[in-house]
């Protein structure tokens, strides 16, 4: 397309500039001819009055020396009454042309070697016509037509370069953007689908360019939710595998009970490697807009009214506290779900029977932050603990749990920090931001700090909150 369009403006540039010059360097050549030939009447004409007073010689002669050169200018003067014919200076035209000239009583023009001649009739007091001859060299005719034609011609030239060029840029400016579509639309198909279009150049290339944006926008999308799907409803049947697993770790002995565990642990491994393939293929997504999110609190004590349960069969006493008023968060309903029944599936799945658990949320300015706590032997490495849960873990353990939480929390600017709670076991702490911003660096000592309870007060606490408010 761009040297198409290079070419179309160098053949329609030509074709005008040949259209227009040649008429134009025709016109001066005329031009130049004409000026020679008006200044060679001017010379003749300033001769004829002397002439129609006397046909001196030597007078004559005094007059063509004034108004011309000698060379250039010649008078013929016809006998009469029985005198002799007259003629001053060198005669170039022939004795044809002067007598025509006699005859017809006006100017005419002859050529001769090395130019022309212009041949002007002047009547004579006698009654007779003479002749005056004026020499146009060739050279004068056609002065400064050489220079006029080199002006035109460079003129020319530079309209056409200067056409091409500009026909070029336009012609990068639509076809740069049309290769970046056609290359967008090959990385789009090798899979990379963050591949986007600047939307520039002509219009139709830019609406071109939008429809590609969103039509990739799209496709994320619907990968994105496909995948969020997979991942979200395979994590959840880890709630009721993890009660399916307890209860079948109470079944005691014998070929059923462990053939009923195989399987429980099985099926618990299938749905991790569901779960793993499904995020690791996640492409990132962007955190709740403006209006998006829920009610933590109401979040909290729906999946505590869950929980609790089967707390209620193992003889786990938990406390829920800051969950009695509503609380937005910038989190999707579903996202917190799933993250509170993967902090409280860790409780029951590595702390023993009758440990005691907590959630607690605290709502402040600008965040929001919700700690899940239990009184269990607590975890020896938190650091390791995190790297685990942003790959596939070890330990018999996947680390997904903590990846969904670390996921949601980024999602809005937080974080998510592992410490000691105050009922002596592991607490998890979900900062999650309200306005999206990253949060200041805080002191090393007061980072995701919570204020500790006086130990005399702990279980006057879980024993007020042990129903659901």
């Amino acid at each position: 397309m761009r040297w198409a369009l290079v070419k179309v403006s160098l053949a329609v540039t030509t074709m005008v500039v040949v259209a227009f010059a040649v008429p134009l360097g025709l016109v001066i050549r005329e031009m130049a001819r004409d000026r020679a030939f008006s200044n060679a009447e001017r010379e003749a004409a300033a001769v004829a009055p002397a002439l129609s007073i006397t046909t001196d010689r030597d007078q004559l002669e005094r007059v063509v020396a004034s108004a011309g050169s000698d060379a250039a200018m010649a008078v013929h003067i016809p006998a009469s009454d029985g005198g002799e014919a007259l003629d001053l200076g060198e005669r170039r035209a022939s004795a044809e042309d002067i007598a025509a000239v006699r005859t017809l009583g006006r100017a005419s023009t002859s050529a001769v070697s090395g130019g022309s001649t212009l041949l002007q009739p002047v009547a004579l007091s006698t009654g007779e016509i003479a002749v005056v001859e004026v020499f146009v060299p060739e050279a004068e005719v056609t002065n400064g037509v050489g220079t006029a034609w080199a002006v035109l011609a460079g003129v020319g030239i530079a309209l056409i370069l200067g056409s091409v060029a500009v026909a070029d840029r336009l012609g990068v400016r639509m076809v740069r953007p049309a290769q970046r579509l056609v290359e967008g639309a090959h990385e789009l198909g090798e899979g990379k689908l963050g591949a986007r279009v600047r939307e520039e150049g002509p219009t139709e290339l830019r609406l071109a360019a939008v429809a590609f944006n969103s039509m990739a926008d799209q496709v994320v999308q619907l990968l994105a939710n496909e995948r969020e799907l997979a991942a979200d409803l395979s994590h959840r049947l880890r709630t009721p595998l993890t009660v399916l697993r307890l209860n079948a770790a109470s079944l005691g002995d014998g070929p059923a009970a462990e053939q009923t565990r195989a399987a429980v642990e099985q099926l618990e491994r299938e749905v991790d490697t569901i779960i793993r393939t499904a995020r690791d293929a996640k492409p990132q997504t962007a955190a709740a807009g403006p209006g998006a999110g829920c009610d933590a609190a109401e979040v909290v004590r729906e999946r505590m009214a869950f929980w609790s349960a089967l707390a209620e069969d193992e003889g786990r006493k938990w406390r829920m506290a800051g969950a009695d008023r509503p609380v937005r968060i910038p989190v999707a309903r579903a996202d917190l779900a799933a993250a509170l029944d993967a902090l409280l599936g860790n409780v029951f799945r590595h702390t023993a029977e009758g440990t005691a658990f907590a959630v607690d949320v605290h709502n402040g300015e600008d965040a929001v932050i919700v700690l899940v706590s239990d009184a269990g032997p607590g975890i020896a490495d938190p650091e390791a603990a995190m790297a685990r849960g942003r790959g596939s873990g070890s330990d018999g353990s996947t680390g997904l749990g903590l990846d969904i939480v670390r996921r949601l929390a980024e999602g809005t600017g937080g974080d998510v920090r592992i410490g000691s709670s105050v009922l002596g076991g592991t607490e998890v702490r979900i900062w999650i931001q309200l306005d999206g911003r990253e949060r200041a660096p805080r002191r090393r000592g007061h980072r995701g700090a919570v204020r500790r309870r006086r130990p005399g007060r702990q279980g006057a606490s879980f024993n007020r909150s042990r129903s659901l408010p």
